[in-house]
């Protein structure tokens, strides 16, 4: 078995760029002659989105990292090395659904170089069978962000425990706080995902029917990769708060959501000027030192970015968010407990999570939340109402009579 890697690339591996899918591959650990077919991967790539080739850079990465560890062959691999790297996958605690994905990237890549898929064989399938046996096969959902809160009615009922309105009406008024307002209200309009929601720009935001209320062109999604479009509503609250940002901001074209960098200036006293007499002739002489330096006081400046925000600070925004309306007192309903428990599980998804729930509670039928929310498929809508379902249910009706 060879120690260093055979793969070779048909066009010269030196003009490969090192965030290319072809610079992963040539460093895999192979056990053969392996030419990658540089067109075809190119294709790949530009047929796919930016998340998908950076989701499979990284499961090459990690598999070809443990089959070096293990003396395994990286490509073509054997049946055996795929279940045994399953297996060890999730004894290091991955769940089901990503046990899967690692499984279809290795199918891919093998795909790609025209080489025999080794995810077929019967001993992946069954041993993959026995894990999701053994661990279940239900995720974990994140913790919704509804507007009011848990309540039966969305429309009457008063806000309680976590709630949007809350959240927003705790922003303060500085560059951030309209910004994090602007973000949260919009997220939770649209029920996008974080790679969508930081994706927006202004000229996305479009006339709409209400003066008041916007229309939002969805040009991409994750279920929408051919690029046909979408359209989502954005509510007269949402328009406010994206205008009242926009221009703090002195935002007029390009990404609308963007880093604000704070820089904190310390106060400084007031300083006396000395007479020219006291300068000694041992000090670098500097006429300047005898004006008088009016005191400072503490400031807080901000820097907004020119590009978007990065997804993955989206969750972490939510969460200082919770934070800071905890700690002024307009989430009366969560003790310190609640608090943390609530915070491990919000993320970028919690909004998407919020709407669609609140869609349900307010009547809205399958085909109606599957629109909305530019499902394709009726599975995640009905997995994140799974609870809600069994609560207004006959059995659940009944027993809230009895008491």
């Amino acid at each position: 078995m060879n120690t260093l890697p055979t793969v070779e690339n048909r066009t010269s591996t030196a003009a490969v760029p090192a965030d290319d899918l072809s610079w992963t591959v040539v460093r895999m650990r192979a056990g053969e002659r392996i030419v990658v077919n540089a067109p075809l991967i190119a294709a790949y790539q530009a047929a796919s989105s930016r998340h998908s080739i950076r989701a499979l850079k990284s499961d090459l990465e990690a598999f070809d990292l443990w089959c070096r560890r293990h003396d395994r062959t990286a490509l073509p691999a054997a049946p055996e090395t795929v279940a045994d790297y399953l297996d060890h996958r999730a004894e290091k605690g991955s769940k089901p659904a990503s046990l899967g994905r690692y499984k279809a990237s290795i199918a891919k890549i093998h795909q790609l170089l025209d080489l025999k898929d080794p995810t077929p064989a019967p001993l992946v399938k069954l041993r993959l069978q026995a894990i999701r046996r053994r661990l279940g096969t239900a995720q974990r959902q994140a913790r919704p962000l509804r507007f009011k809160g848990p309540v039966r009615n969305v429309e009457r009922d008063a806000p309680r425990g976590l709630n949007v309105r809350a959240l927003l009406e705790s922003c303060a008024e500085d560059l951030p706080g309209l910004r994090d307002r602007a973000l949260l209200s919009a997220g939770y309009d649209t029920g996008l995902r974080a790679s969508e929601l930081v994706a927006i720009e202004v000229e996305h935001i479009l006339e709409a029917i209400d003066p008041e209320a916007r229309l939002l062109s969805i040009p991409r999604s994750k279920g929408d990769q051919d690029g046909e479009g979408a359209t989502a509503y954005l509510s007269p609250r949402t328009v406010r708060a994206i205008t009242a940002w926009l221009e703090v901001a002195e935002i007029a074209a390009g990404p609308v959501f963007r880093r604000v960098n704070v820089r904190r200036c310390k106060a400084r006293a007031a300083v006396r000027g000395r007479h020219i007499d006291s300068i000694s002739a041992l000090e670098t002489w500097d006429l300047r030192k005898t004006l008088s330096k009016p005191a400072v006081p503490a400031r807080v400046a901000y820097d907004v970015g020119a590009g978007a925000l990065h997804p993955a600070s989206v969750g972490s925004i939510y969460r200082a968010m919770i934070q800071r309306a905890f700690d002024r007192g307009a989430l009366p309903d969560l003790t310190s407990d609640d608090l943390e428990r609530v915070l491990k599980g919000i993320s970028a998804h919690s909004t998407r999570v919020g709407l669609n729930q609140d869609l349900f509670t307010s009547g809205e039928d399958l085909a109606g939340i599957m629109d909305a929310l530019r499902w394709k498929s009726p599975r995640m809508p009905l997995a994140y109402n799974r609870n809600l379902a069994a609560e207004q249910a006959a059995a659940g009706r009944l027993m809230a009579k009895l008491g």
